[in-house]
């Protein structure tokens, strides 16, 4: 079974090899891809059978990943964290995942689990895990000292991080300050529609006017977000993908 690793950490990628190397199995590795954009390219002329896909990628989400890819026919065991918001939406919709160190015994049973699984099953399985995001996941719930704020998805404007904590920008001008960093929030708001153009920035596509190539963003109340020079091509390819669907 030719294989595709699909993972942005590469002590991962080297942990997830030598455990396949350790194990009797007849499975053949032939990529490894630390971006959806490079994984499309790979996928499509590789055309893989299995499929190891972590769910938060440099420069997008697996689920989009897919989305780009669901011509081919492969099998999906997703790699992902405690912590992470699709955790349970992976319970939910019994798809395979391993956790964030790679155990050898759980990757042992994924494989075996996917001996029986069709491909049309599992794809169905994976539409159940993206519809529980959708319906869920479409809120974020800030913790201060004395209440918890909800702030719906789509009426936030953008995250801005400064010295270890970030301010939420909502569309009707109000704004939150929680004492957590920008990368505590990126994993989930990256499953809806955001983007991080700037270490210091996370941007909600829906609320973009337009993208000056110098590698400014300007939001449709005016505000300018800087795109930098390191995360350009990852925020464009993330904008026109989007702007596609």
């Amino acid at each position: 079974m030719k294989a595709l690793i699909i993972e942005d950490q590469k002590s991962i990628r080297k942990g997830l090899l030598q455990l396949l190397d350790s194990i009797e199995n007849k499975i053949e590795v032939i990529g490894e891809c630390e971006s959806v954009k490079d994984a499309v390219v790979v996928a499509n002329a590789c055309k893989p059978e299995l499929i190891f896909l972590d769910i938060n990628l440099k420069d997008s989400t697996g689920f989009d990943f897919l989305d780009q890819t669901e011509n081919l026919d492969f099998k999906v065991i997703f790699i992902t964290a405690y912590e992470e918001f699709a955790l349970q939406a992976l319970k939910i919709g019994a798809v395979d995942y391993l956790l964030k160190p790679i155990d050898k015994e759980e990757l042992k049973t994924a494989l075996d689990k996917l001996e029986n699984l069709t491909f049309t099953e599992q794809k169905k399985r994976i539409k159940k895990v993206k519809q529980v995001l959708n319906d869920e996941g479409d809120t974020l719930i800030l913790s201060f000292q004395d209440s918890f704020q909800v702030i719906e998805l789509k009426e936030l404007l953008f995250c801005e991080s400064d010295k270890g904590y970030t301010t939420f920008h909502l569309n009707n001008g109000k704004k939150y300050l929680s004492s957590k960093s920008l990368k505590e929030f990126e994993n989930q708001l990256l499953q809806h529609s955001f983007t991080r153009p700037h270490q210091s920035f996370i941007v909600n596509l829906s609320f973009i006017d337009k993208y000056d190539k110098s590698g400014t963003i300007y939001l449709k109340n005016g505000i300018k977000i800087p795109v930098s020079t390191r995360k350009k091509e990852n925020f464009l390819t993330r904008f026109f993908s989007w702007n596609k669907s």
